[in-house]
């Protein structure tokens, strides 16, 4: 079974609540912008491609019943735009996708407000095949970096349920798993929302693909008695400089990687480059709700009163990361040259 992260019907975005998987699969229905945006902000669905595609559709939503003239509709739109900006600030795939849309907003030059709503409408529909091809282009790009009895390490989940389809560093998995002979995986639990326990070991698994599932503690003696060949992980933002952010605990995996002498990819389509972000120092990292941490699958598992950090990202500065992997190719150190020639 093929697991979808979001399906736009015409009027409701449906996306999967990934709150309750492994365990229920519930279809939560946007109707409204609002929804989207608290959707995205409470982690129905997360992975910074798939909040952009959703978010795409979020301001589709905003104006599928405005009624108005055709500047008060481009300035609506711009309003949409910082509004569902505001739902998460680390991944930049969500200003990017919003920024794409209102772009194309104010570029189209259209006859009529109804002619835009369309416009609009087919734009997000455009930008979620395009996230299916870049993903699934990354996964071929990335496979060339492995061999046969490669086991590679990964943090988070960067499959379907981060993205419109394929993934980013699951796509280098999946990609890798079909050329190559015994090609495994080793998953980190990702706490505190234990993406990789509950979403990436369920879609490698319905994937057919061995792995086997540690704590996140664990990687560095996993990797002293050299069980893994490699580590890949996403990406939430990418600077100029090639410093990187990414679910916290990936800069943890980074220097025992370089400790360990085990390469360290990012795979992430060229969206999640930052062209006004110079290095990692500028990018903003969200801070979640400390009861995520001092509560487990809603069961507190810390004392009353306890404080807690709760950053959700970190960054991994580029001299820790041996090539990042994207749609356009592979870019290897040193990274603001090879990133600059990319983008343009």
């Amino acid at each position: 079974m093929e697991i979808k992260s979001l399906n736009f019907d015409g009027e409701t975005l449906h996306i999967i609540d990934q709150r309750y998987l492994p365990f229920e699969f519930v279809d939560f229905q946007c109707k409204t912008e609002q929804d989207v945006w608290e959707a995205i902000n409470s982690m129905k669905i997360r992975g910074a491609p798939a909040i952009g595609v959703a978010a795409a559709f979020g301001i589709y939503l905003g104006i599928k019943n405005f009624e108005g003239n055709y500047n008060n509709l481009l300035h609506k739109i711009e309003n949409l735009k910082d509004y569902l900006d505001s739902a998460r600030p680390t991944a930049v795939n969500l200003q990017w996708a919003t920024q794409q849309v209102l772009g194309f907003a104010i570029n189209a030059q259209l006859n009529d407000v109804d002619s835009l709503k369309k416009a609009i409408f087919n734009k997000a529909k455009e930008m979620e095949i395009d996230d299916s091809k870049r993903n699934y282009q990354i996964g071929i790009n990335g496979s060339f970096l492995f061999k046969d009895n490669d086991t590679m390490m990964t943090i988070c989940n960067t499959g379907n349920l981060a993205t419109v389809r394929y993934g980013t560093a699951f796509s280098v998995i999946q990609r890798s798993f079909e050329k190559y002979k015994n090609i495994s995986v080793v998953v980190l639990e990702t706490r505190p929302y234990l993406q990789g326990s509950r979403l990436t070991a369920l879609e490698l698994k319905e994937a057919g693909i061995p792995f086997y599932l540690i704590t996140d503690n664990m990687s560095g003696l996993i990797m002293a008695k050299g069980l893994v060949n490699a580590i890949v992980t996403g990406a939430d933002r990418i600077a100029v400089n090639g410093d990187t952010a990414n679910k916290v605990g990936t800069y943890m995996l980074a220097i025992l990687a370089k400790y360990h002498n085990i390469p360290f990819y990012i795979a992430a389509p060229t969206s999640t480059i930052d062209p006004l972000i110079k290095s990692g120092k500028e990018i903003p990292i969200e801070e979640r709700n400390p009861d995520e941490v001092t509560y487990c699958v809603g069961k507190r598992i810390a004392p009353e009163g306890v404080k807690a950090f709760n950053f959700s990202f970190d960054v991994t500065p580029n001299n820790l990361i041996t090539a990042i992997i994207t749609d356009k190719g592979l870019i290897y150190p040193p990274f603001e040259n090879a990133i600059k020639k990319i983008l343009h």
